[in-house]
């Protein structure tokens, strides 16, 4: 990691400005056209990066469980196995938060981007190059989960760069709005991930399976490019500028924050828990649970998916936007209330096996569950810290919440039907804690809307 700290820092920061010009230009772009240019670029790489952590989601509820997990031809066990390697990517994503929030905090908020999407593309490339179980046997899962590892800390620090490359950038009165429209990143690479897994589908089972679920991995290494091209013109923020010019960036963030800010660190993580649980049971569990319980299409399945993050494209947004209107707590006390009622009829209404209600069923789950708290969580997780802590304490407090509830809820769920032997409502009473530790959260926390960043 420091290697390329030193060998990338010096490319850069070529342009950048001497410390005592930095100092003289550490307000807010008043420039439309530059802060429009700043919020685009963000969501254009985090959208790549995206692309490259969903597909693993898509591929694990539909190809993973056969080709890598089928060798003792348990399917329920298949399916907890490689659910459990979806998690991994989760789990890592803490570390990925603590190594490169150190150095957001210390080099620079760019250079940290830069690197995480290389780590990204790399690991998701070299997934779809991967014998199969039938192949090589146990080392077949076991480079999967070390893949899955590296996807996990590429995105673990790739997203708090992002978000504060917008959220150092923007107005006071619009942080909500443009901190939000980071996360459009999220839909868009989710729309292309669903998108080319509902394309490659259409192929026949077996050469789907053999080797047209590959082609979305390989494909990611041209989206890499081009964001590392986009992320390389972006310009450092004026708050880490500002911190350079006065010396006072932090030596050792992670230390400063759980010695001094525990409060705002731990409040991040319970914000975190009952979106990220949404997340991944509507977003992955379900297309599991409706393909091989319910006996429904694939294609249905994706489609609610796809459907669902096309809306989110607009929802997001104007969450964000609401966001700065009413405050942040009250967007989340909403989608809390949203998630604990809706936990036992959303499989009540799948269990209809109507093909519309089953698309609107997941619609609603992944738009008001997750996508509320998603898409106000990145500007006020980074509200929450100071200049000089903000990339290591938003980025650790939203992984490791992101690793306690997301990676570990599909498994969790898989694992809590197993026991009940097939029912749903133990996974619809895990849904509801989640909500309301998140609740717990939202009530502890300070609200930051339209408050000047320290």
């Amino acid at each position: 990691m420091t290697i390329c700290v030193r060998i990338l820092h010096p490319f850069l920061e070529r342009n950048a400005m001497t410390v005592a010009e930095q100092f003289n230009t550490i307000d807010v772009p008043d420039d439309a056209k530059a802060l429009r240019r700043i919020v685009w670029s963000s969501v254009i790489g985090t959208a790549v990066e995206w692309y490259d952590f969903l597909i693993y989601g898509a591929a694990t509820a539909l190809v993973f469980n056969k080709v890598f997990f089928a060798a003792g031809g348990d399917a329920g066990l298949a399916t907890i196995a490689a659910f459990g390697t979806y998690a991994v990517g989760f789990l890592a994503r803490p570390l990925g938060a603590a190594i490169f929030g150190h150095y957001g905090d210390r080099v620079g908020r760019k250079a940290m981007l830069a690197i995480t999407i290389m780590v990204m593309g790399i690991g998701t490339f070299l997934i779809g190059l991967l014998p199969t179980y039938a192949q090589i046997g146990i080392a077949a899962p076991i480079l999967l989960v070390v893949l899955r590892f590296l996807q996990g800390i590429g995105l673990g620090g790739e997203w708090g760069g992002a978000v504060l490359m917008v959220v150092e950038n923007a107005p006071t009165h619009r942080r909500g709005f443009l901190g939000s429209m980071v996360q459009v990143g999220n839909p868009v690479g989710n729309l292309a991930a669903i998108g080319m897994f509902a394309l490659v589908s259409q192929l026949p089972e077996d050469d789907f399976m053999s080797w047209g679920w590959r082609i979305p991995f390989l494909l990611s290494i041209l989206l890499v490019g081009v964001g590392l091209w986009i992320r390389l013109s972006m310009e450092e923020t004026p708050a880490f500028r500002t911190l350079k010019a006065k010396n006072e960036v932090a030596k050792m963030p992670i230390v400063e924050i759980f010695k001094y800010h525990r409060r705002p660190f731990f409040t991040a993580v319970g914000l975190k828990i009952s979106e990220i649980a949404y997340a991944s049971i509507a977003g992955v569990f379900i297309m599991s649970y409706a393909t091989s319980r319910l006996g429904l299409s694939r294609g249905l399945v994706l489609n609610g998916a796809f459907i669902a993050s096309f809306v989110a494209l607009f929802s997001i947004p104007l969450f964000g936007w609401l966001s700065d209107k009413i405050g942040r707590k009250t967007m989340f006390y909403a989608s809390c209330i949203f998630s604990a009622l809706f936990a036992f009829p959303m499989f009540w209404l799948l269990d209809t096996k109507d093909p519309t209600i089953v698309i609107l069923t997941i619609v609603a789950a992944i738009s008001f569950g997750q996508m509320v708290m998603f898409g106000i969580g990145a500007p006020w997780y980074s509200e929450l810290f100071t200049a000089k802590l903000r990339y290591s304490g938003a980025s650790l407090g939203f992984q490791v919440g992101a690793a306690i509830s997301g990676g570990l809820s599909p498994l969790i769920a898989a694992s809590l039907m197993a026991w009940a032997g097939g029912a749903t409502w133990p996974v619809s009473v895990f849904l509801i804690v989640c909500a309301l530790i998140t609740a717990t959260a939202t009530f502890m926390a300070p609200e930051t809307a339209n408050k000047e960043l320290t």
